[in-house]
C-alpha cells in the first residue's frame, strides 16, 4: 500500500502532507493529555509492531504494494489518535531507511494508513459492538475492524494515483502515476479484499484476544463499557 516517490503530482502530495500534518499535531497534543503512564511503554511497541508487520510487502499489479498495517488494533487497544503517532514513525522510518514509500509520498501514506485506518476502524468496531463489553460481537467487531479499515485505506490510496491521469498529463500522457481509476481501484480493491484484509482482521482479533484476556481495563475501545 506504500505509494512510491514519482507516483503524485505535487498538487496531490502536497495537500496530503498538509492533512497529516494537521492530524499528527492533533494526536501529539492528545497523547500528552490523555496517555497514562503506564500506557506509554505500549506507544513504543505499536510503533515497531507496525514496522514489523509492514515489512512483509507483496507487489500487486497498479503499481504499489500489499501488506497488513496493524493500525486497527493501535487504534483499539489505544485510540485512534495514538494510532496516528504509532504508525507514523513507522512509515516514517521505512521510508528514510529502507525507501519502502516515497519520500514526496509520505504524506499521503501516512494519511491513508495512519489516518483514514484508525479511523475507520474504531467506527466499524463501535458499531458491530453495540454496548457489549465481550462475546461475539467483540471478537466480529475487531475482525471487521482490521478487515474494513485495510479495504477503506486500499481504496483511498488507489483514488490517490487512480487520478494523477486526469490532473497531471501532458500531450495524454500521464506525468506521474500512469494507471487510471480503473486500474488502480479494482487493483488495490480486490488484493485486500481477498487477502490482505483477512490478515489485518485476523492479527486484529488475535491481539485483541490476547488483551481482552490479560490486560481488558486498559483497552481503548472498551473503557465506557461497565
Amino acid at each position: 500500500m506504500h505509494i512510491p516517490d514519482g507516483y503524485l503530482s505535487p498538487q496531490t502530495y502536497i495537500p496530503l502532507y498538509a492533512a497529516f500534518a494537521g492530524f499528527l499535531a492533533v494526536a501529539l497534543k492528545k497523547i500528552r493529555q490523555t496517555l497514562s503512564a503506564k500506557n506509554i511503554p505500549y506507544l513504543g511497541m505499536a510503533s515497531a509492531f507496525s514496522f514489523l508487520i509492514m515489512m512483509f510487502n507483496v507487489p500487486i499489479p497498479g503499481g504499489t504494494t500489499g501488506h497488513a498495517v496493524g493500525a486497527s488494533i493501535v487504534a483499539l487497544v489505544l485510540g485512534p489518535w495514538t494510532a496516528v503517532a504509532a504508525v507514523s514513525v513507522a512509515l516514517i522510518i521505512q521510508a528514510f531507511l529502507f525507501g519502502d514509500g516515497g519520500i514526496t509520498a509520505i504524506g499521503a501514506n501516512c494519511f491513508n494508513m495512519a489516518v483514514v485506518m484508525p479511523f475507520v476502524s474504531i467506527v466499524v468496531f463501535k458499531l458491530v459492538r453495540g454496548r457489549a463489553s465481550g462475546g461475539w460481537r467483540v471478537y466480529l467487531g475487531s475482525f471487521l475492524a482490521g478487515y474494513i479499515g485495510l479495504v477503506v485505506a486500499a481504496i483511498v490510496t488507489a483514488v490517490e494515483f487512480g487520478i494523477q491521469p486526469l490532473i497531471a498529463s501532458a500531450n495524454g500522457k500521464a506525468l506521474y502515476a500512469p494507471y487510471p481509476l480503473s486500474v488502480a481501484v479494482p487493483a488495490m480493491a480486490i488484493e485486500h479484499l481477498v487477502l490482505f484484509g483477512i490478515v489485518e482482521g485476523l492479527v486484529t482479533l488475535l491481539v485483541l484476544m490476547y488483551f481482552l484476556r490479560n490486560d481488558p481495563d486498559n483497552v481503548y475501545a472498551l473503557k465506557e463499557v461497565k
